[in-house]
């Protein structure tokens, strides 16, 4: 069954969508079949695979009803039909790479997901809806014969954001060097084990659903801290300053709170995949030039052609660089998944 991998932070701006797509295609390019899911109702993840065809994919009576909403309606409109997995699209350049389309009107069904989640099953009608986004992916992944599904999730603390969370096998945290992630840090101290605390209590009453709950606790894979300025080949400061405090707040606050929850994995696992104590995967710089670049293209910043680059001479010469430093830092943090990933597998 594939490993499904939830990148989630309630904060904003962090780049959660860009790390999902960056990390699926470089898993992709290494012969991994991926799924992207995007429950963002920005559809931004959406965005970057279609590209061009975006609009028209919401239009076409071919497409329009192939997303993660229309996906789970049986569900959420009680309709006595079974959940069914998506057509997916693939990306142009990347054949490995699949995508579960989000939808706009996504958080309409947040309060339904929300009544149910907290209802302890008092209503029958209500107890097929928690597992129902996860009945989804797991048909979705098995039509496509799928190794991860990589889950893009809005900034919020939404119901949606929860129940994908606790179907998750991992998690990843992505997050950027500013004070407001080092809060963000601090909250989930307190929201994660939350989740998982919950998702154990009602696991059992829906053990008779059409879609249950699955029984897992989903651990931290690591962080990853971005979009950020380097000066003389480092981050510059204040970067370098909250870089450390998130680095800091995980590991004496987070990782701690998690470990009490079952929610990390032993140390050395993560040692074995080049994982630090501090559970940072690594630490991405802004794309600056390249990014506009590698949307023209429709692709990451590494996976650009140098042709497609459109500079000469020496600017040319230094957008390479870049772009292949980009290549190694997502390289190596695809490593460190996968690496953490078989282990997980194999428990």
């Amino acid at each position: 069954m594939a490993q499904k991998i939830v990148y989630f932070n309630h904060k904003g701006g962090v780049s959660k969508t860009t790390t999902t797509y960056n990390l699926g295609w470089m898993l992709a390019e290494k012969g991994k079949k991926v799924l992207l899911v995007d429950a963002d109702p920005q559809c931004n993840l959406t965005a970057l695979i279609l590209n061009d065809n975006f609009e028209q994919y919401y239009l076409d009576d071919a497409t329009k009803n192939s997303n993660i909403k229309d996906g789970v309606k049986v569900a959420f409109e009680g309709k006595p039909l079974p959940i069914q997995g998506v057509a997916c699209q693939v990306a142009a350049r990347n054949p490995n790479l699949y995508l579960l389309p989000g939808h706009a009107n996504l958080s309409e069904y947040d309060a339904a997901l929300s009544f149910a989640q907290t209802s302890n099953n008092a209503i029958s009608t209500l107890q097929n809806l928690p597992g129902a986004f996860n009945d989804l992916l797991n048909k979705t992944a098995e039509a496509y014969g799928v190794d991860y599904v990589f889950i893009d999730l809005n900034p919020g603390l939404s119901a949606i954001n929860q129940n994908l969370f606790v179907v998750s096998d991992y998690f990843v945290i992505p997050t950027n060097p500013d004070p407001f992630s080092i809060m963000a840090i601090n909250t989930l101290v307190s929201i994660l084990p939350r989740w998982v605390d919950w998702a154990k209590q009602i696991n059992p009453l829906l053990s008779d659903a059409a879609y249950p709950l699955p029984d897992i606790t989903p651990k931290m894979i690591g962080t990853i801290i971005q979009r950020f300025n380097i000066r003389k080949g480092k981050a510059a400061k204040p970067y370098r300053e909250n870089i450390e405090e998130i680095k800091q707040a995980v590991q004496n606050s987070l990782k701690p709170a998690l470990q009490a929850k079952n929610m990390i994995f032993p140390d050395n696992i993560y040692q074995g995949a080049g994982i630090g104590e501090d559970l940072c995967l690594d630490e991405i710089p802004d794309f600056q030039g390249l990014l506009p670049k590698a949307n023209d293209a429709g692709v990451p910043v590494f996976a650009l052609e140098d042709d497609e680059i459109g500079e000469t001479g020496s600017v040319l010469e230094g957008m390479i660089r870049k772009r292949d430093t980009f290549y190694e830092l997502f390289d190596n943090i695809s490593n460190k998944i996968i690496s953490v990933c078989d282990y997980g597998r194999g428990i």
